[in-house]
């Protein structure tokens, strides 16, 4: 057999033999990806004339869990209800500028029952939305508040000046708050009236509650 020859038959070997091992690479290129590995293709935009072979998934979106929070810390949500009148209170945050009804009631609330539980503030502002409602008293929550001879920190139509950097006046902004979304049950709930323990008018009212400093009358 001539040298040419024998080169020929070689190189015609070295070309099959290429040829499997490329077959062989992309079987096992075509082979499906474990699941527990996710591989996302970054899409080329495709030459003038020709059509993409490869169809892209659209991107899905990964919801990501909430962090726990620390042993002991509780995450209200709106889906969650308050586990108490206090944890609702820390929710409302800090107090913003308040003008109009909102101011009104939380000043009667801060002047009417500052220092005492926050059921008994809520009991206050309460009794002012009720009165409100009730069609025998002004229909506003500030004319409720202004109406003459009904609160004693009204002077001459106005509030005494309000310490608005005070823990006070923050729980009183956020028992008003709360009252008027009607997000806590008051323990006084339906009273349209109340006065300080230390007094007895003797009014015939029903009474529904007494909590803290105020008695509390339907």
């Amino acid at each position: 057999m001539s040298f040419r020859l024998k080169a020929a038959i070689a190189a015609a070997f070295a070309l099959s033999a290429s040829a499997a091992v490329m077959a062989s690479d992309m079987s096992i290129a075509g082979e499906a990806v474990p699941s527990a590995v996710s591989l996302t293709a970054l899409p080329t935009a495709p030459s003038a004339g020709t059509t993409s072979a490869v169809i892209f998934a659209a991107p899905r979106e990964v919801a990501q869990p909430l962090a726990s929070a620390p042993k002991g810390d509780t995450i209200l949500s709106p889906a969650t209800p308050a586990s108490s009148l206090a944890s609702l209170v820390d929710a409302q945050g800090a107090p913003e500028e308040l003008d109009g009804d909102m101011k009104c009631l939380a000043g009667a609330v801060y002047f009417e029952a500052k220092g005492e539980s926050l059921e008994g503030q809520l009991a206050v502002a309460r009794v002012i939305i009720n009165r409100a409602k009730s069609g025998r008293f002004a229909d506003s929550l500030c004319g409720v508040v202004y109406q003459p001879s009904q609160f004693s920190f009204v002077r001459g139509h106005a509030m005494p000046p309000i310490r608005t950097e005070s823990r006070d006046w923050r729980e009183a902004v956020a028992i008003a708050q709360i009252a008027v979304s009607d997000e806590w049950d008051s323990l006084a709930e339906g009273a349209l009236y109340f006065h300080a323990r230390r007094v007895s008018p003797g009014w015939g009212k029903a009474r529904l509650a007494s909590i803290d400093n105020h008695v509390f009358y339907r």
